[in-house]
């Protein structure tokens, strides 16, 4: 690879970088929204260094553009030829992007553990009651005062089919950091049919009998009543409040 090209990634990898961390939410997908000014200052920086590249490879033009491998006793052999897939990377962030994290990730990746909680506030008379899958879940297995039970709860997520029986999954992914540390959380569906994977949607029910409500042995699962499609939220990696219905 030359020196020249070497040069040309630095520069695409910086302008990929700003592109995506400035101009659109694709940043996203990858990292925390707090993560956002690092990836600016990352993105500056690998474009100052090719600017910066370019503009001394003009000054003191290196042998190995020119032919010459020799110069003043060292051999200039090249970058290897591997180097090339660096090319991948900074071409994507500015032509394509990879899709979001789904269903297929959720289905294999370690569910979030729940933190335990000492003491629950009463529950508002609001009925559907908006809940986060995480609060749910912490309400259906640590809350002794079993509020949560007979109540109608609205949770939104997307589907993650739960295996071959045909069951499924209102699912979050949660980034702890970045993409390499997603965990899920997952509560199962129980009275109506597998929509298809990674559809979004607004679930409403109440609390499926399976274990001793308040406890570890109580299942975080719904009875449905009503299911509708939601539009899937812009920061779609964090288990916020359920968003109102289309």
């Amino acid at each position: 690879m030359k020196r020249p090209v070497q040069t040309l990634l630095l520069a695409l990898m910086g302008i990929g970088l700003l592109h995506v961390a400035l101009f659109t939410d694709i940043y996203l997908r990858y990292v925390k929204a707090g993560l956002r000014p690092l990836l600016i200052g990352s993105g500056v920086v690998l474009l100052l260094l090719g600017l910066a590249a370019a503009v001394a490879r003009d000054r003191h033009p290196d042998p190995e553009d020119t032919g010459d491998e020799h110069d003043h006793g060292h051999d200039h052999t090249g970058t290897p030829r591997i180097a090339w897939l660096l090319c991948f990377p900074a071409l994507s962030l500015l032509l394509y992007a990879p899709p979001a994290l789904g269903a297929y990730i959720a289905a294999r990746a370690n569910d979030r553990p729940v933190a335990a909680q000492q003491g629950f506030a009463p529950l508002p008379a609001t009925s559907p009651l908006p809940l986060t899958l995480t609060d749910f879940t912490k309400r259906v297995r640590q809350d002794r005062s079993r509020a949560i039970a007979h109540r109608t709860v609205r949770l939104t997520g997307f589907v993650t089919p739960a295996g071959e029986d045909g069951g499924w999954y209102l699912t979050r992914i949660i980034f702890s950091c970045c993409a390499a540390d997603s965990q899920t959380v997952k509560v199962r569906m129980y009275g109506a049919e597998a929509p298809p994977a990674d559809t979004w949607l607004a679930v409403t029910g109440t609390w499926h009998p399976r274990g001793t409500l308040g406890t570890r042995t109580a299942q975080a699962a719904l009875d449905v009543r009503d299911v509708r499609p939601v539009a899937p939220p812009v920061n779609a990696y964090t288990d916020d409040l359920p968003l109102t219905p289309s």
